[in-house]
């Protein structure tokens, strides 16, 4: 089974699989370190390759092409999570930069996050306020010349590694960005999760800022951003799930029960056909986004809302399915489905859980 078929699709150009193949080779070379417990160290380390392999320039782009961020996600995460969670991190960080920032801005941080010289983070949630953002509490005043921050940030990927974030918080003009250099946060209060990331909580006490945008526009900044990269939450899933899906059918070509190898039986091989199915109408689903978004120049909300819930849910399930055709080896630590089934969950909430996809979904038709 050809991994890649589906780049001969309508919604990809010639580019699109050269750069996921040689991207497939690259990942084969260069990430069997990227599995363990030392995530921050793994971390860094992936930032750096990334970034001199030349894919964070994919990322970090104040023009960038969705499908092939999509793609390089879905390559990533089949062979090492974390190498697509240092991917994706270095433009959800560094995004609202690249929409927004003044040129200053765009020359002190982007050219260093596209190079690996700078971890970036993204820091919107707060421990009251996660989907609704409105609700964020930290605050921004001006002092002098410059700007101060205080309050708390939860949640922060790259939280405790990152050296700068770019932070939302309420001035008097309403919800603003700014950008915060490590150097004036408190990051040393870390956050374990089920599968190892770097992630902390973020304290602001009268840190300093420099304002990002137009104050009291920083609500629809973090929604652009975050509209940019959501259909890829959706690749990154079809990635977990195709590893899923071979790992599977690996063990029902190999295992014996009964007299009889695994995928020779129906239940078997129902379940691969069900697996199989749900990974191409997720790709179809992700890839129509990327494609509108790309090609159409449109808002992909519905769109990309689609893709994100029916990828990462069925993702799930397909994970799911192999942890059960793998029996003890899919619970068995270190597993490459063990390892799967502990990293799929995150993407049913990050981004905007999948409740939220549906109520944007629903809100979308009603209104036209």
């Amino acid at each position: 089974m050809d991994r890649f078929a589906h780049y001969g699709w309508p919604f990809f150009e010639p580019r699109h699989e050269k750069l996921a193949r040689e991207a497939e080779a690259w990942a084969r070379e260069n990430l069997a370190h990227a599995h363990g417990e030392d995530a921050d160290s793994i971390c860094r380390r992936l930032v750096q390759d990334l970034g001199c392999a030349g894919y964070l320039s994919y990322a970090v782009n104040e023009q960038v092409d969705v499908r092939s961020v999509a793609l390089l996600r879905e390559v990533f995460a089949y062979h090492a999570g974390l190498a697509d969670f240092a991917f994706v991190m270095q433009g959800l960080g560094s995004g609202p930069i690249a929409l927004a920032g003044s040129p200053a801005l765009k020359s002190r941080f982007l050219e260093k996050a596209k190079s690996g010289a700078a971890i970036a983070a993204f820091a919107l949630s707060e421990p009251g306020a996660g989907s609704d953002v409105q609700a964020i509490s930290t605050r921004a005043r001006k002092d002098g010349a410059g700007w101060r921050l205080d309050g708390t940030k939860s949640w922060i990927s790259n939280g405790g590694i990152a050296d700068f974030y770019v932070t939302f918080a309420k001035a008097d003009e309403g919800i603003s960005a700014f950008v915060v250099e490590a150097k004036d946060v408190d990051a040393s209060e870390r956050i374990e999760i089920v599968a190892p990331h770097p992630m902390a909580v973020v304290k602001l006490k009268n840190a300093r800022a420099e304002p990002l945008g137009e104050l009291g526009a920083g609500f629809k900044l973090a929604m652009r951003n975050l509209d940019v990269f959501r259909t890829t939450v959706a690749a990154a899933a079809l990635g977990f799930a195709r590893r899923a899906l071979d790992e599977s059918m690996a063990r029902a070509r190999q295992r014996e029960m009964f007299g009889q190898k695994l995928a020779e039986f129906q239940l078997t091989q129902a379940k691969l056909a069900d697996m199989a199915t749900a990974i191409d109408a997720g790709a179809l689903l992700t890839y129509r986004s990327a494609w509108t978004r790309d090609v159409k120049k449109s808002r992909v909300t519905r769109e990309a809302a689609m893709a994100k819930m029916f990828a990462t849910e069925s993702a799930q399930a397909v994970i799911d399915n192999a942890v059960q055709l793998c029996g003890g080896l899919g619970v068995m630590r270190g597993h490459p489905v063990e390892r799967l089934y502990r990293e799929v969950r995150a993407l049913r909430i990050y981004e905007g859980a999948t409740e939220v996809q549906k109520l944007i979904i629903a809100k979308d038709l009603l209104k036209s």
